[in-house]
């Protein structure tokens, strides 16, 4: 009995010892502790990696803080705290690996059947050029570089110094069309002259698709429509570089490279019928259908991608200057978030999905993130998944590791 009383209260007094080590009443003892938890910190970097031995020794120092005999009751004892140590090492190390994850996302797919995106953290001409050298992919033909020009005078259009280089390497032909809209680029003539002002024409030539017409591209399958109108020089490019600025939009909650094709690629008639979810192709672009006409988006993609060929086209997002506002907007919201990278793929809704993956990942994407689902911009994707345009999964391939 008196030895079971003992036992007891040597197991008590080394519970309590390792509570005030935790505390940090015990200074040998917490330094120790102290020094394991530094080099788990170090090794979590490389997320999964734990040290073991460095909360060995932290058991060990609790052990001899206390200048205990080595009985089978204390070494039991010890066995009992020292699991307590790698639990707690084991949660840090899984908290910052999640952490590092959240900060520079590695992957999101189900399986390695779904499509591969491109990430790059690099947000200039070298990077740029460097994933697109990982696509592997060569242009067959002459090849169209559709971007947005940007509407004046204060736009967050991607700069001609950023994209020069990929537009060289491909050499490609800058495309756009004219707005349904008005404002600076409504007819021929003004769009030309901003898209000299904001320097485009200078690093490459210059087209207007719909500068001489129209033509009609069928949509297969559709619920919203079943043709899409673009600009009849559409016709005049075998291979196509989709390089958008992503953003947030008033309309569509946000734009990527769906939008980019699908209002960006359009006639004037052609983007009315896409924003009135295929009623109408002229009068007002606002439509009381939320649902219906984000519907059209990947709808009219579709048509794009059918008759051009899926490996015809690739397609570059890059996240910069993510202000709530589209590039139509001539005096857009400023970003109040960081810029995130750029994203590569040959599938628009994985490429378009992993950038709104990373915008909700970001700790300070509130505004972006509030524009988007107030919109209800996700269903775009949703759609395009449901009409076997793309894929809402994908593997995240970052190429700056």
């Amino acid at each position: 009995m008196k030895k079971t009383k003992a036992i007891g209260a040597m197991i008590l007094g080394f519970v309590l010892l390792f509570s005030l080590t935790a505390c940090g009443a015990n200074a040998s003892a917490g330094d120790a502790a102290g020094k394991a938890q530094e080099a788990v910190t170090e090794e979590t970097q490389e997320p999964g990696a734990v040290e073991p031995e460095a909360a060995d020794r932290a058991g060990d120092s609790v052990s001899e803080g206390n200048g205990s005999d080595a009985q089978a009751e204390e070494a039991e004892t010890d066995t009992l705290v020292q699991e307590s140590v790698d639990a707690s090492t084991q949660n840090s190390a899984t908290a910052s690996a999640e952490t590092s994850t959240a900060a520079a996302p590695t992957s999101a797919a189900a399986s390695d059947g779904d499509p591969v995106v491109y990430f790059t953290s690099d947000i200039s001409a070298e990077g740029l050029v460097r994933i697109y050298d990982r696509l592997g992919w060569t242009p067959s033909g002459k090849t169209a570089v559709k971007i947005s020009t940007g509407e004046p005078p204060a736009s967050n259009y991607l700069r001609p110094e950023l994209i020069k280089d990929l537009v060289k390497k491909v050499d490609g032909t800058i495309v756009e069309c004219n707005t349904a809209y008005g404002g600076s680029r409504g007819s021929a003539a003004m769009h030309k002259q901003v898209a000299e002002d904001h320097g485009f024409t200078a690093i490459a030539d210059f087209d207007l698709l719909d500068e001489e017409g129209e033509v009609e591209w069928p949509v297969t399958g559709g619920t919203r429509l079943d043709r899409a109108i673009l600009g009849s020089h559409a016709e005049n490019y075998t291979d196509w570089v989709i390089l958008s600025h992503f953003k947030g939009h008033a309309m569509a909650g946000f734009g990527g490279a769906i939008k980019n094709v699908a209002i960006g690629m359009s006639s004037p008639s052609g983007k009315v019928l896409v924003h009135t979810a295929g009623t109408k192709t002229s009068g007002s672009i606002w439509y009381d259908d939320q649902d219906a006409w984000l519907e059209a988006l990947p709808e009219m993609v579709s048509a794009v991608r059918d008759h051009v060929g899926a490996d015809h086209i690739i397609y570059i997002n890059v996240m910069n200057r993510l202000s709530v506002d589209c590039d139509c907007d001539g005096n857009p919201a400023e970003p109040d978030m960081h810029d995130i990278g750029i994203a590569a793929g040959f599938d628009p809704v994985a490429v378009d999905q992993a950038c709104v993956d990373m915008v909700y990942e970001a700790p300070d994407s509130a505004s972006l993130v509030e524009r988007m689902e107030s919109r209800h911009g996700i269903h775009a994707l949703e759609h395009g998944e449901e009409i076997g345009l793309g894929s809402r999964t994908y593997q995240l391939v970052n190429i700056d590791k």
